[in-house]
């Protein structure tokens, strides 16, 4: 077995860019820097001990503690498995200890967390709250319906081009759209979204690259648009979050009467398990049964 080499947080430092430059979606690589920046901290906050299971199982304890959904301690121990594998084939780490690492158990994640969408009736306010006569509120008008209208994530929203934007089978449609995990899919374009591209593209000059691209107060055009652009434009308009939008879709595609297996393509999901928790499980809200209780609160 080949004896472990102390590994400090400067040696640390190629190893997590490393990490990084393995995961494909902007987002989790932005989410994986931040966990793998904290971890590293906790650690130089214990003395700079060696990288171990008994040091993970630490900051685990540690977020816990401090109220960390179980969703982001996963979240969090997976960019850490990765970076002790990483570490272990560069010969910063044993393989035994890096396999021990990769053991640590996650939290456990007990019923189904519901999430935050809009109503129908929301939706349609906050798609028709950008101005129609501005350079500005065109280019949200379009960003906003291609997250509700196409349950794109914001990075999948930057990173649109025109020439995703294609007709397959007499409709339009987003083709070889790469997301999460680098999977690809075709996403379906409703009419009056495809109308909001165009009149956005018609009036800002767009007719190749970038389709989302910032815009200044002077109407001067950016050459892209980041997806952290995307989280403030709509925060602009409303107290949801662009992934709120992409549940929104969903949930509306299934109360239309969506299949399951169609909505799951459309967001790009591995598995329908994975649709089936997004849309928060069978629980029906709209027709609770606590509200027919027969008794009188007020």
């Amino acid at each position: 077995m080949t004896a472990l080499v102390p590994v400090q947080p400067h040696n640390l430092e190629p190893i997590t860019a490393l990490v990084l430059n393995a995961v494909s979606s902007p987002l989790t690589r932005a989410q994986y820097a931040r966990a793998l920046d904290d971890f590293l901290a906790f650690r130089a906050r214990q003395g700079a001990p060696a990288f171990s299971r008994t040091l993970v199982m630490a900051h685990r304890a540690a977020l816990e503690a401090e109220g960390y959904a179980p969703s982001s301690i996963n979240q969090r121990l997976a960019a850490i498995r990765k970076l002790a594998s990483e570490a272990a084939a560069s010969g910063l780490l044993d393989f035994a200890t890096a396999a021990a690492i990769k053991e640590v158990p996650g939290a456990k994640v007990r019923g189904v967390r519901m999430g935050n969408w809009l109503t129908r009736e929301q939706a349609q306010a906050l798609l028709d709250a950008p101005a129609p006569d501005t350079l500005k509120g065109l280019r949200d008008r379009a960003a906003l319906g291609l997250l509700v209208g196409c349950g794109l994530r914001r990075s999948e929203a930057a990173a649109l081009t025109v020439a995703h934007i294609a007709e397959r089978d007499g409709r339009w449609v987003i083709v070889d759209l790469a997301g999460k995990g680098g999977r690809v899919r075709t996403v379906p374009v409703p009419a009056g979204v495809k109308a909001r591209i165009t009149a956005w593209c018609q009036a800002a000059g767009i007719t190749a690259g970038p389709i989302l691209r910032s815009v200044d107060r002077h109407g001067n055009l950016g050459e892209t648009l980041s997806d952290e652009g995307i989280f403030k434009l709509v925060a602009q308009y409303a107290s949801v979050k662009p992934h709120d939008l992409r549940r929104t879709c969903a949930k509306l595609c299934r109360k239309a009467g969506g299949e399951l297996e169609q909505i799951q393509l459309l967001l790009g999901h591995a598995s329908i398990a994975t649709t089936e928790r997004y849309l928060g499980g069978r629980q029906d809200l709209e027709h609770a049964p606590n509200d027919r209780l027969g008794l009188q609160f007020s």
